[in-house]
C-alpha cells in the first residue's frame, strides 16, 4: 500500500507509547511534507540521542558523566528530590520551587516486583556520603508510587543508626556517636490521586513541593 520507506517508518513511530497506527500514519505523512532541510534537523536530532548518557550520580539523562543539576555547584547540595523518571525532573523544575539535587529511581516497585533493578541502593549511599539532610519522596502519587514512598522511607530511616563522627561527650567521658539525622518529605496532597508528575500543572506541583510533610 505504501513505499517500503514509509511502511518502515510507520512501523517505528507506531512501537512508540501512546502512538497508534493511524497516529504513526498521519505523522509520516506531516513529515513527507516538511522541507528538506527540517526533515534532515529532524533526522540529525534522533541521531544525536545515541551520544546521551545517563549521570553517574543521579541517573538523570546527561550528555556527559555527569548531568547538568549534579554538575551545579549553585544548586543545594544537602537535598536530594527523588523521583520516578528523568520527566518528571523537568516537571519539577518548571515550578522554580526547588533548588536542590535529584535522584531517579527508574521505575517504582511493583507487585511481583520488588525493585532490585531500581537505583535504591545507589541513593541509599548518597545519602550516607553527601551530607544529605532532606530526602523529599516526590514519586507519583498512584498505589505503586506510595508504596515505593514507604519502602524508601524504611530504607532511609535504617539510616540513622549509623555512626558518622565520634562526638566528645559533654562530660569528658567517652566519646559519644552523632547520628544521621535525615528529614524525609512527601509532596503534598495538592497532587490528586493516581497523577503522574509528568502531566501535573505548575502551580498544583509548585504547592505540592511548597507543602511537602515529613513521613514519620
Amino acid at each position: 500500500m505504501y513505499p517500503k520507506a514509509f511502511s518502515r517508518l510507520i512501523k517505528n513511530l507506531s512501537s512508540l507509547p501512546s502512538v497508534g497506527p493511524k497516529m504513526a500514519e498521519r505523522l509520516v505523512l506531516f513529515l513527507f511534507k516538511q522541507d528538506p532541510e527540517k526533515l534532515a534537523e529532524f533526522a540529525e536530532n534522533i541521531l544525536e540521542i545515541k551520544n546521551l548518557k545517563i549521570c553517574s550520580r543521579c541517573f538523570n539523562i546527561a550528555e556527559g558523566e555527569l548531568c547538568e543539576f549534579c554538575k551545579d555547584p549553585k544548586r543545594d547540595q544537602h537535598s536530594i528530590c527523588v523521583v520516578e523518571e528523568p520527566l518528571d525532573i523537568i516537571s519539577i523544575e518548571r515550578t522554580r520551587s526547588y533548588a536542590g539535587l535529584y535522584h531517579v529511581l527508574g521505575g517504582v516497585i511493583q507487585v511481583g516486583n520488588a525493585g532490585e533493578e531500581l537505583k535504591i541502593n545507589e541513593l541509599l549511599t548518597r545519602v550516607e556520603n553527601e551530607k544529605i539532610v532532606e530526602v523529599i519522596l516526590a514519586t507519583n502519587p498512584t498505589t505503586e508510587g506510595d508504596a515505593t514512598a514507604l519502602y524508601l522511607k524504611r530504607k532511609l530511616q535504617s539510616l540513622h543508626n549509623i555512626e558518622t563522627n565520634p562526638v566528645e561527650s559533654a562530660e569528658g567521658g567517652l566519646p559519644r556517636a552523632e547520628f544521621n539525622r535525615v528529614k524525609i518529605t512527601r509532596l503534598g496532597r495538592g497532587l490528586s490521586t493516581g497523577a503522574d508528575l509528568e502531566y501535573a500543572d505548575e502551580i498544583t506541583l509548585s504547592s505540592a513541593l511548597t507543602n511537602r510533610t515529613e513521613l514519620l
